[in-house]
Parts: structure tokens; sequence; C-alpha cells
């Protein structure tokens, strides 16, 4: 941790709270600058909570201890004598965002991952799944059933999707509003804590995405607490987390304990931060800097390698760049520029923010510089977007050619696989897994799934379910969707479509692509390592092909209906190590089928 930013840690911490927030079960707190009284509800018996003294004005913590007060037992804060509410910080919602609060015992789950240690970021090859499509249970234990399977491919980390407790029994996550209780029904906090250990069992590490710019609008009481959110600022989902304005060191305490939570008690081993462009900040030390700063100090104090990884729009690389030389010091980001460049060469699609994108130029640009948007105009923003990411490393970035944002916000939640022929789902996948960036697939994506995987909700509330499906219709407006292709995100159909159907495995066409992607990620785990190596791109519009050397592999991609003939002189002595159709070399020249990839090695 750098000297300014522990010095300005330090000082938070003279005049915050001194008590320990993660605390025994018969001890009580929470911060509620808005009510003039606090007690709990235990079973039905009510205790009073005391303000706790000399704390500066509007950081008022209610305190109290109830013994008696065990594990399992469930709770609620009452509010001015009136309100009954969950603990903002509640550990579990066992009947959901509006019940009451259950006590955990963090300390009394077995783990048995002590040995466990995760595989570099930089040489990892990453799987983001959804909870409750992965499986037909879609549950945390059920998801254990199938770790084998992703061992088998290669995987090295899981990234699970957002599962703090959020309206219903189904949906994405990202509305959200128990930011510390796991969802109830994927199992709870037992049932989180068995899948990372499972996880840790096989290898496997695990990364969470946590949504930290907004809360959603059901079951988030909040703002009955305290000024946790602000209206200087508005989210595209709703009010924006109050991180600079009067009363934010309790909201900022209360983000970077959650961190800290998923973390230390979960045995997490890296947090994805969703649309960090939609965090506002005019702090001096930004928020995003200080949960990296208390991030590297836990992982000082437990000697575990933790991570961040920011998805951004912003195309900024302070947020990656290390805290001595002016950035937030996060460890990687997603690079969605890659994603639509590739999108558009193999699709030719060009709705909505593809406009942007023109195909393989824009695909070799974003190879060579990382960020296709580097400082240029944006016709889609219609102004200058991005800045050069320079020598910062590339594994620094996650490429990718699908994730759950550009399947699902499709109207239809089409995958590449509906969108492609299987040719040119190789092609991608060939890109993608000798590419300079840390790789990740989307589930089913290795096997060319032909589920969709739609936006689904399960909100009780007919207002608050009519405006999502209006927005939705809306946004798809931008992308030239007809009305009846619009899938409701509240029919339980939407969901069930969703769900990974593992048959398709067995059969010929979709084993074809499972074998593929086996093979590149072996490849990939054999060839390339956390040095970047050499980085060299050609291209010809004309002719349709792609040549990208990277390190000691050269992948070669004719994207053209015929054959093919492409110049290799520079790569004497090359061989070629893995082809999706006939790839032979002839003197100089690779002589390739109509659509398809080859991988070659120099050495």
């Amino acid at each position: 941790m750098d000297n300014e930013s522990s010095s300005v840690l330090t000082e938070e911490a003279k005049i915050r709270i001194s008590f320990d927030r993660f605390k025994p079960a018969h001890a009580f707190s929470v911060w509620a600058p808005r009510a003039l009284a606090a007690s709990v509800k235990l079973g039905r018996d009510i205790y009073p909570l005391h303000r706790v003294d000399d704390l500066p004005p509007g950081d008022e913590w209610w305190c109290g201890e109830i013994p008696g007060a065990h594990a399992g037992m469930d709770y609620k804060f009452i509010l001015n004598d009136t309100i009954e509410v969950p603990d903002p910080r509640s550990p579990w919602q066992p009947d959901g965002v509006h019940g009451p609060s259950r006590i955990v015992d963090h300390g009394a789950f077995h783990w048995t991952d002590a040995e466990f240690r995760p595989q570099l970021l930089a040489e990892a090859i990453v799987y983001e799944l959804h909870i409750g499509t992965f499986t037909p249970d879609g549950t945390f234990e059920s998801a254990i059933d199938r770790l084998e399977h992703l061992v088998d491919l290669g995987i090295t980390h899981v990234e699970i999707m957002p599962v703090a407790e959020f309206p219903g029994g189904r949906g994405w996550g990202y509305d959200g509003v128990d930011l510390y209780a796991p969802h109830h029904a994927y199992g709870g906090p037992a049932g989180l804590k068995h899948l990372v250990n499972a996880c840790h069992g096989k290898g496997l590490a695990v990364i969470l995405d946590v949504v930290y710019n907004h809360l959603g609008p059901a079951g988030n009481y909040l703002n009955q607490f305290g000024p946790y959110f602000t209206d200087r600022y508005r989210t595209p989902w709703g009010a924006a987390m109050n991180f600079d304005g009067a009363g934010s060191l309790e909201v900022r305490r209360f983000v970077c304990d959650n961190a800290i939570l998923w973390l230390r008690d979960y045995h997490i081993d890296g947090l994805r931060l969703d649309a960090i462009h939609a965090i506002f900040d005019t702090s001096a030390v930004h928020i995003l800097e200080q949960i990296a700063c208390e991030v590297e100090g836990l992982r000082a104090e437990s000697g575990r390698d933790l991570v961040l990884i920011a998805e951004s729009d912003l195309n900024d690389p302070r947020i990656i760049r290390p805290r001595d030389a002016g950035g937030y010091g996060l460890d990687a980001q997603w690079s969605d520029d890659f994603h639509h460049a590739l999108h558009v060469a193999l699709t030719h699609e060009t709705s909505g923010y593809y406009v942007d994108f023109g195909g393989l130029p824009d695909v070799a640009r974003a190879l060579e510089n990382g960020f296709v948007y580097d400082g240029r105009y944006s016709v889609f923003r219609r102004r200058m977007h991005g800045r050069p990411l320079d020598n910062l490393p590339r594994t620094h970035l996650l490429g990718y050619m699908q994730t759950h944002d550009q399947i699902g916000n499709r109207a239809r939640g089409e995958r590449s696989s509906h969108l492609m022929n299987t040719a040119r789902l190789k092609i991608a996948a060939a890109l993608v897994f000798t590419s300079p960036f840390v790789p990740m697939l989307f589930e089913g994506e290795e096997w060319g799934a032909s589920t969709p995987f739609q936006y689904f909700t399960d909100h009780e509330d007919p207002d608050l379910a009519e405006a999502v499906s209006k927005g939705r219709r809306k946004e798809f407006e931008a992308f030239g969707y007809p009305v009846e292709e619009f899938a409701d995100p509240q029919s339980i159909d939407t969901f069930l479509r969703s769900k990974l159907d593992y048959a398709e495995m067995e059969r010929a066409s979709h084993r074809e692509i499972l074998e593929w992607h086996r093979d590149l990620i072996r490849l990939r785990r054999e060839c390339l390592t956390s040095t970047e190596g050499k980085l060299d791109v050609r291209f010809s519009v004309i002719e349709k092909w792609i040549v990208v050397l990277h390190g000691p592999l050269i992948t070669a991609c004719n994207l053209s209906a015929g054959q093919q003939r492409i110049s290799m002189e520079q790569f004497a002595g090359a061989r070629v190590l893995l082809a999706s159709g006939s790839a032979t070399l002839e003197g100089s020249q690779l002589r390739m089928s109509a659509e398809s990839a080859a991988v070659l090695t120099i050495r």
C-alpha cells in the first residue's frame, strides 16, 4: 500500500467507530442517523438500542447486546418505534428481501482449502456463469456437480454473476438490495461456502460479481437508515450511491466492508466490480482506490492472492494503473472494444453501439492497443472517447466473444451460436484464446450452446414489473428489434429457456466445438505465460484474413468463403499445431480452406 493512500485511510480510521463491524451474535449495531430511536425485534421480543456517544454529527450508530442471541435466530430492526426493516448488513435473508434477517456465525463453517493457491490472473482462463441457469436446480450445491466439466475444459477461475439477495426467486442479480446476504433461492450463506470450498478443492479460483453503483428498488430500505444515496448523480438503473457527499464516510465503509466480507468470510478469490463507469465520486481518494487499498491490506494479512476486476465503459487506463503512477490500482478490467470489433467482423452487425466498429481493422487495433477507442471520435457517443493504455500489460484486460451482457441484452438472448456458423465460432475462439488478453468464456459457449440467455426477473410488484419491461423495450429500439421478438422478463418461461442443456455436449456438432475449445485452452496454457511476448498483427480487408503473432504462436484466420493463400515468409520454419479446416504450409505460403482458423508455432 502506498504511503499517501495509507495515511488517508489511517486518518479515516481515527474518526470512525472503533468496535468491530463483524461482531458476535449477541451484539447488534446499525448506522441510522435518520432514526430518532432504534431497537431490535428478536422473535416476539423487542430490545432497545442506545446511541453511541462521542461520534461526529451524522455518524449516529445504535448499539446493544442481547444475551442469548445466537446463529439461526431471525431479527429485524425497528426504527422510530414503528418501521420494521431488515438489517442493512443482513448476513442472510431466508424469506427474501422483505423478510427478517438471520444471524450467521461465519466461524462455524469447516473450510478445507488451506492449501489452495489460485493461478495468477495473467495466466487465467475465466468462466462466467449464472447460478440459476448453470444447472437444472439452479443452486450453489448443484453447481458443484458440474465443476469437473470446467476442470476438464482447462478453466482456472469461475466468475459468478451477482448473488447478493435480490427480489424474487430468479434474476440476473444486478438489482440486489441486501449486499451481505447470498441469495436465499441459491442456497444462502452455507451453500455459497460449500461451492467455494468445492471449487478450491478442484483447483478453481472464484471471482464474485458485485454491484456498488446502485441497488435495486424492491426491498431497498437503506434510505430509512441514512443517506446511502445521492440526487447529485443518476445511474441508468436508479439512484447513485453517495460516495462523496455528506454522510458518505459510512456509505464508503458499507461498501468496503462488503468487499472484505466476500473475500475473508466466504474465501472468494476476487471481485468483479460491475459498471464502475456509473460509480460517481469526486473525492481525492476515489472509492475504487479505497477498495483496492483495503483489499491489498487483506492480501498482506492473509497471504492470499486476491484480485479486483472492473467492468468499465470508460476506456480509462487509470482504473488499472498502479497507485504509485496515479491510478486506482485494480488488477484488470473487461475489454468490450475487443468483443465489439470481433462481433462486427464475424456477424457484420452494425446497429446500436456496433456502429463504431469496422471489422478486421478494429480487431487488429484491439489486439495491438487493447482499446479500439483510445482517444478517437465515437460516432455512437458523438464525442471523443478513451485514452491509450500505453505500456500497461495487455493481461490487465479480459478478452471474450460472449458475456451475459452481450447475449442477454439482445431481445431474444441470442448467443454467438445463433448468429454464426460453426466455422466462425471456431475463428472467434482462436482469436480469443491466442490473444494477449486474459480469455473468458460465458457458460455453455464452449460447446456452442443452443439455449439462449435472456433477461429475466421475478418482481412481485406489478408496476415495477411493467416498468422493467417497458425499459427493456425502449433499449431495444436502438438496435431495431421488432416488438414481437421481445421476451417478457417476468415470464417463468424466459428463465427456463435460459438454462443450459448439458445433453447437447453429446451431439456431434456441439462436441466438435467443445473439443476445439479444449485444444485451444491447452495450447494457451502450454505456450503462453504471464510474459506477453512479441505481438504483431497483419490483415487484409479485401481478402478477409488476419494473422496474429503472439509470443511463439501464430494464429491465422480466413474469414472468406473461398480458399486462401496467406504469405508466411516472415515465419520461416513454422509448423501447424491446430486447425479447424485444411491448413497446409506450401513453401512460404499457408493454404487455408474457407472460413477456417489455424494455430502455428515458430518454435
